[in-house]
Formats: C-alpha cells, sequence, structure tokens
C-alpha cells in the first residue's frame, strides 16, 4: 500500500458514484462490511466522507481525505482493512493509495455549521446533556429529554433463544410495569451478545405503552462526561433536573465507572432518587456485580439488590435463527444449510454473526452469485483461516491445564478426583464449542473415552453455565484467551 500518489482515475463520489458501476459495487460492497465491523460514530466520521478515484480495471483505488490529520489517522487506523476488503471482494489484488483532497474556496463563516467546521476534532464527543447548548435546531428543553433511543431494537426482532431467555422474559416485563419488579435489572455478559439491543426495546416498549414516559438510554462514558462538565459548568441543578425526573434510565457498560470516584457518587445519588420516585434502573456489564473491580461496595450492592442475569454466547439453533432472519431484514434468502455452516464457525457473539453475514451478502451482490456454502467459505475465509490456526483440541487443553493449575498430561488421563476431572470436562465442553470437531474425535484426543462422555461433559457444563455464575465468568476467561 502506498499513500498521497494519484495518477489519472474515474473520481467516485460517495455521494455520486454514477461514473464507473464497476467502482461503484465495488465501493459500496466494501461500505456494507465496513458499517457493520465498526461502531456508527467511527464510520460516519472517518469512512462515509472518503472520495474514491479507480482506474479503468478496478486495480488501483485512491483514497482522497479532507485534511492531514484525517489522512495520518486512516492510513494508520483503516487503511489496511479496506485495502484487504477491496481486494477479497473484488478477487484481485489491489493497490491503494492516500491523498489529500484538492482544496476548494474558503467556506464563509455563516455558512459554517458544525463542530468539525468550528475546530473541535472529528470523532470528539459533542453529545451532552447540553445546558443551554441547542442539538441539531432543537429547542434546549427538547434537546434535554431526548431518549437516544434506537428505534430499530424492539423485542420483535430480538431472536430468543436458551442463552437470553430469563434476560428477556425480565425485560419484557419492565417494559409494560416498570418500577415494579426487577428494580434495578442489571444484564451482563461478553460483548455482542445483545445487552444493549434489549435495553433498547424495554425503552421502546415503554414508550408505546406510555408516549409521554421520560426515558433516556446512555453509555456510562456519556454519563462521566455529563457529571465533569456539570462540575466545569457548575450546572448539577441541570444534571439533577435531566437524571433524578426520568421514569427509566438504561444505562450501558456500568464497569467504565471504574476509578472514577466522584461519577460513582452521582451516580449512587441518582440511582437513590429514582428509586424513591419509583422510576426503573436497567444496567449492563461485562460482568456480574460482585465481579466489578475499583467501584464503591455501596454501589454493588445497589447493583446487585434486584434481579441480576446473565445472557450468555448463542447457541448453534438460535444463530441459525439470527443469520436467516437478519438476512431476510436485508432483502436476502439465506439457505438453511448456509446459515447452519455459518453459525457453526462464527459462535462468539451476534455481531460478529452480522458481520459475517454482511460480507457473504457483499460478496455475493459483487460477484453477482447465489448465497452457497462454497460463496460463504470463500467470503469468510480469512475468518476461517485465523479460526483454523489459533484454536485447537490441543491448544484448548493446554490453556485449560495451565488455568486451573493440573498437568496437560491429566487431560488424557484415566485420573478421577474433582480437581483434575472438572478442567477435563470444561475442555471437552470448549473443545466442542470452539472447533469443528465431531464428539468421537474429541474423545479420542482425551484419552480414547467414548463419544458418550464427551456429550455427558458438554450437556453438563452447558446446564451449570447458566446456574453457576463464577463456572460462567471463568468460561468467559477461558474463550476470550483462546480466541486471542
Amino acid at each position: 500500500m502506498t499513500f498521497e500518489r494519484s495518477p489519472p482515475f474515474s473520481e467516485i463520489d460517495n455521494e455520486d458514484l454514477s461514473q464507473n458501476s464497476g467502482a461503484k459495487a465495488l465501493w459500496g460492497a466494501c461500505l456494507d462490511v465496513l458499517a457493520q465491523e465498526l461502531p456508527e460514530q467511527q464510520f460516519n466520521t472517518w469512512i462515509k466522507p472518503l472520495v474514491i478515484k479507480a482506474n479503468d480495471d478496478l486495480t488501483q483505488f485512491t483514497l482522497h481525505v479532507a485534511n492531514r490529520f484525517k489522512l495520518d489517522w486512516v492510513r494508520t487506523q483503516y487503511a489496511k482493512r479496506i485495502n484487504t476488503l477491496l481486494s477479497l471482494l473484488s478477487g484481485q489484488q489491489i493497490t491503494m493509495d492516500l491523498a489529500l483532497t484538492p482544496r476548494e474556496p474558503p467556506v464563509k463563516p455563516k455558512q459554517l455549521n458544525n463542530s468539525s467546521e468550528f475546530g473541535i476534532p472529528f470523532g470528539a464527543p459533542t453529545e451532552s446533556f447540553d445546558m443551554g447548548v441547542n442539538e441539531g435546531g432543537l429547542s434546549p428543553n427538547t434537546a434535554l429529554l431526548k431518549n437516544r433511543l434506537n428505534t430499530a431494537l424492539t423485542f420483535e426482532n430480538l431472536i430468543e433463544g436458551t442463552a437470553n431467555r430469563m434476560a428477556r422474559a425480565a425485560a419484557m416485563h419492565i417494559s409494560h410495569a416498570p418500577g415494579q419488579l426487577y428494580n434495578p435489572l442489571f444484564i451482563y455478559g461478553g460483548v455482542g451478545l445483545g445487552k444493549t439491543h434489549l435495553m433498547h426495546a424495554i425503552g421502546n416498549q415503554l414508550l408505546v405503552d406510555k408516549p409521554n414516559a421520560k426515558v433516556l438510554y446512555i453509555h456510562a462514558e456519556q454519563f462521566v462526561t455529563d457529571v465533569v462538565k456539570a462540575y466545569q459548568r457548575k450546572a448539577f441543578d441541570e444534571f439533577k433536573e435531566r437524571y433524578h425526573s426520568l421514569d427509566l434510565l438504561l444505562i450501558d457498560d456500568v464497569q467504565f465507572f471504574a476509578n472514577k470516584e466522584r461519577t460513582q457518587e452521582e451516580f449512587f445519588n441518582a440511582f437513590e432518587a429514582l428509586l424513591a420516585r419509583k422510576s426503573h434502573l436497567v444496567m449492563t456489564s461485562d460482568t456480574y456485580p460482585k465481579g466489578l473491580t475499583d467501584i464503591h461496595e455501596r454501589l454493588v450492592s445497589r447493583f446487585d439488590s434486584g434481579l441480576t442475569v446473565a445472557i450468555e454466547p448463542p447457541e448453534l439453533e438460535m444463530r441459525v435463527a439470527i443469520l436467516i432472519n437478519k438476512a431476510r431484514a436485508e432483502g436476502a434468502e439465506m439457505p438453511e444449510e448456509v446459515a447452519f455452516f455459518v453459525a457453526k464457525n462464527v459462535r462468539s457473539n451476534v455481531r460478529e454473526l452480522e458481520g459475517a453475514l454482511r460480507k457473504i451478502m457483499a460478496y455475493s451482490r459483487f460477484n453477482q452469485k447465489e448465497i452457497s456454502i462454497a460463496l460463504a467459505r470463500e467470503a469468510l475465509r480469512d475468518l476461517l483461516s485465523i479460526q483454523n490456526r489459533q484454536i485447537s483440541v490441543e491448544n484448548i487443553q493446554k490453556t485449560v491445564a495451565d488455568y486451573y493449575k493440573i498437568k496437560i498430561g491429566d487431560m488424557y488421563s484415566k485420573k478421577r478426583p474433582a480437581s483434575i476431572a472438572r478442567p477435563r470436562q470444561i475442555a471437552m465442553y470448549l473443545a466442542k464449542e470452539l472447533t469443528q470437531k465431531s464428539l468421537p474425535e474429541i474423545g479420542e484426543m482425551f484419552g480414547g473415552r467414548d463419544h458418550t462422555t464427551v456429550l455427558h461433559a458438554v450437556r453438563k457444563m452447558s446446564a451449570e453455565r447458566l446456574q453457576m455464575t463464577e463456572l460462567n465468568q471463568q468460561l468467559h476467561v477461558l474463550e476470550q484467551t483462546l480466541k486471542g
């Protein structure tokens, strides 16, 4: 990949891609994938504004970037991935350059209308409770009550399975009867398992039943920012007016409060005020309340005072249903056998499933081929090669043995004390979950054990994982370690 060289190209502006249909299709497919891989703010800030130029045979692309700062950032953070995607989707090696967009006549000050034009860095947080600052033309009072809910995330399009059944049932109850049972509701689990979707669904459903309800969805980092701004501006009356008067507060990733003393104090005050007025709180985290570190004990005890539920990685059938439904929502039909192939290879979370689906659909559209297992294998070859290289039964055995401080040879031995048998069962469970090995193949790699022994271990760990918080946390750590 080279940079800042501009050979003669056909320009493909994102607003008008009519000049080159092949380049338009290729860049559109690339954008589809990147839109799923990147957070929305990152995509809109760094990728969407790019102006693309391509030569006639689509072997050379130039990304035109607005200024030097953005050029350096796109080069270090995104260029390699964009180059890889363009080559993958086109089926040929593509050379990609970066260059500065040609300068245009200066814009008169009165025409400036967004934060980037006023010199505020792109990507810097601009949303807050804005004391007196007008958001997007709204009056200050309207801006203050902006609920930040994504109306596309509802209970109707949330696939239900064993992994999320209890959390979903509790969430539905809250959405119809807030302030009563399960207050607060604390949902925990790994990245991309649907915690945020569930929170938006609660808020959206409550507003269907009670359109005038005061609802706010917010990430914990934004709450921290709001506390800082309240101190800077000496505007705690406005802060309390916003947070203490809600009917429903949905706050994501409360683990971000760690080591932020003043933020924790203000959240504790908001927590108490909302419970006193019988408002409802729903929180998410990557771990259960008592697993949070550097959070005040009195706050942890509040987190744990209502209902705490886990969302697990989706099981195979749930992953298949998610893929088929999401493909249908995108106007495509995914054959069931293809959905099973993808679901068996993408196991960790819903976000990765969506990313895999986008790659397959983009590859299908660009190459004008029907979705099939062969096409899915080709579209996901990078993902599959990484999985095959990184996760093996031998690696699982070594990782589990190290974690539980037993000898690797104990994985194959006939010893049965609990200190050895349980880690062995955990390793069998992970081997079934994270590799494509059959039960007999796994049994053979654990000292020639029968496939029924492996099946028993898999079923036992699956059931206990749902019931035992400590075991679930251990398995989560092992999975993240194995996936790198």
